[in-house]
């Protein structure tokens, strides 16, 4: 199987992408997903679910590199309700960038002097993919993400939309824009896990293999999180919501790829 398939873990019912997995040669099998048992939940997440599990008053854990001086990004993880159901806005990003290419996330970008996290997510949106920040109704904040390589964490900034937005994609970050139903993220077979590494020094991976993507690393874990708190599961621990947390100290043996796209 080459670099370019989703891996050996990958569903096997035509899901899963071209992204790059950049996989060790020491990784196990994780942990089903922290709603696995619930069944068939995802109807029962309305907007005012969100509202009530991501107020706007709810500031993140934030990361530990935070104040040893890392720099912030914020990301906007864009929720709006169609057909009876919740969506979340995610991107392909282009594949002429010069990191993380071709990766699914959520729009958002390093803050700059002087912005608010919410202001930074606003912006970004905006410049990625044209979503008009008057529309977004600002809820609060997920744990913040510390990211592998650059020393940098992201802030999740949870907003809600009145409707399915009318979006566009600037071409030089975004390859293409994604409308993403919660029902699908939460369907079996979808989420997985990996342990990457060796004993207790491996960290989770997280992946959602999606019809022509597989979402991975940071952004399928604050999507972990995200879904968690909806439905009111157990995400686990620190290392489980923020799997970079001591990632220095982890002997990873990673191929060419490196660790990147982790988180």
């Amino acid at each position: 199987m080459s670099s370019q398939d989703a891996g050996p873990g990958a569903a096997s019912d035509g899901r899963g992408g071209p992204q790059v997995i950049p996989r060790p040669a020491l990784w196990t099998p994780g942990r089903p997903a922290p709603w696995s048992q619930l069944g068939a939940t995802s109807g029962l997440i309305v907007p005012d679910r969100v509202r009530e599990a991501v107020p706007a008053q709810r500031t993140g854990l934030p990361s530990p590199v935070a104040e040893l001086g890392a720099s912030p990004s914020a990301v906007l993880i864009a929720l709006y309700e169609h057909d009876g159901e919740l969506h979340v806005v995610l991107t392909r990003r282009a594949k002429t960038l010069r990191t993380h290419k071709g990766e699914v996330s959520f729009p958002g970008g390093r803050a700059e002097p002087g912005e608010t996290h919410l202001q930074a997510a606003l912006r970004e949106a905006q410049e990625e993919v044209f979503l008009d920040p008057s529309l977004v109704e600002p809820l609060g904040e997920l744990d913040h993400l510390t990211t592998v390589t650059r020393r940098a964490y992201i802030v999740p900034v949870v907003g809600l939309l009145p409707e399915r937005p009318e979006l566009g994609r600037n071409p030089a970050e975004v390859e293409a824009v994604l409308h993403v139903p919660l029902s699908e993220l939460m369907a079996p077979g979808v989420f997985r896990e990996e342990r990457w590494g060796e004993g207790e020094q491996s960290r989770p991976v997280y992946f959602f293999d999606l019809v022509g993507d597989t979402v991975w690393g940071a952004t399928a874990a604050l999507l972990r999180q995200l879904l968690a708190l909806l439905t009111g599961t157990d995400p686990g621990g620190l290392t489980d919501l923020d799997p970079a947390r001591g990632v220095d100290m982890i002997p990873f043996q990673l191929d060419e790829h490196g660790l990147g796209n982790v988180v």
